[in-house]
């Protein structure tokens, strides 16, 4: 079967053995490619399955795609231990070693720039959460107005019905643009510490929850790059805060490569 040759990451050359198990995309394992002082993290793969026709079809498929980015996912987690990498997009794959080195040679002064500043670097990802409050979480109908009772019924009317709908409307409606001033606070003053212990940051679109199917309303999500001494520090900044005002989640993940920094995402 035809094979092509998939990227995970380029970084500098390193001493330590990746882990024996490793194995990449299709599990196959990692190999090492060096050519002018960088090193390509490669293996082989189906031309069937990454071919520019077949990566249309598979990117429609969900569980396809899930695998494909655990395997690439774990590759990256395997060189963060032992250097600096920088991970390029999912499903980077060239035809053989030549092209890749081709492309190495092409990219070489901004890889080797991009090393020099990431290096001993890691990104944190921190996301800050606003609880649904328990009248959303119930999810309890709207009361509609009482209706205006006949004429000729013995049934006493019951004046400003319509008026205490609207009051209760305008009510919750002023509870949630209160809360979500709180959030908006809470974070705000949140990225502003971690950005004083960071050497960068990135701001992310909030995630949408139908999507992530995580609880609750995504106020802030970002990525800091901090470098590995540091890192202590800023997990315990970031536990400090975990718990200074209820009604929020905050969720700390990494350490992870500098996946915000590479400038991939945006190529």
């Amino acid at each position: 079967m035809t094979g092509l040759r998939y990227v995970y990451a380029v970084c500098r050359p390193f001493g330590t053995p990746l882990q024996a198990e490793l194995t990449g995309v299709g599990g196959a394992p990692p190999a090492l490619l060096h050519h002018h002082g960088l090193v390509a993290v490669v293996s082989t793969v189906p031309e069937a399955d990454f071919s520019e026709e077949a990566l249309k079809a598979h990117l429609e498929d969900l569980d396809w795609l899930a695998a494909t980015a655990r395997a690439h996912q774990g590759v990256v987690d395997a060189l963060t231990t032992v250097t600096t990498p920088l991970p390029l997009r999912l499903a980077t794959v060239f035809r053989d070693d030549s092209a890749v080195r081709t492309m190495i040679e092409a990219r070489e002064d901004d890889f080797h720039a991009l090393l020099d500043r990431l290096h001993d670097r890691v990104e944190w990802g921190v996301k800050v959460y606003m609880e649904a409050e328990p009248a959303e979480t119930a999810a309890a109908p709207e009361p509609e107005p009482e209706p205006e009772p006949e004429p000729a019924s013995a049934a006493a009317p019951r004046p400003g019905s319509g008026r205490d709908y609207l009051r209760r409307r305008r009510e919750r409606s002023h509870a949630r643009e209160e809360n979500w001033q709180r959030a908006e606070r809470f974070a705000h003053a949140l990225h502003e510490r971690l950005a004083e212990r960071a050497e960068d940051f990135r701001l992310h679109p909030p995630q949408n929850a139908a999507l992530s199917g995580t609880a609750g309303r995504n106020v802030l999500n970002a990525a800091y790059l901090v470098p590995r001494t540091h890192s202590e520090e800023f997990v315990e900044l970031v536990d400090r805060t975990k718990d200074d005002e209820p009604g929020f989640r905050v969720e700390l993940t990494g350490p992870w490569a500098a996946y915000s920094f590479t400038g991939e995402a945006a190529s």
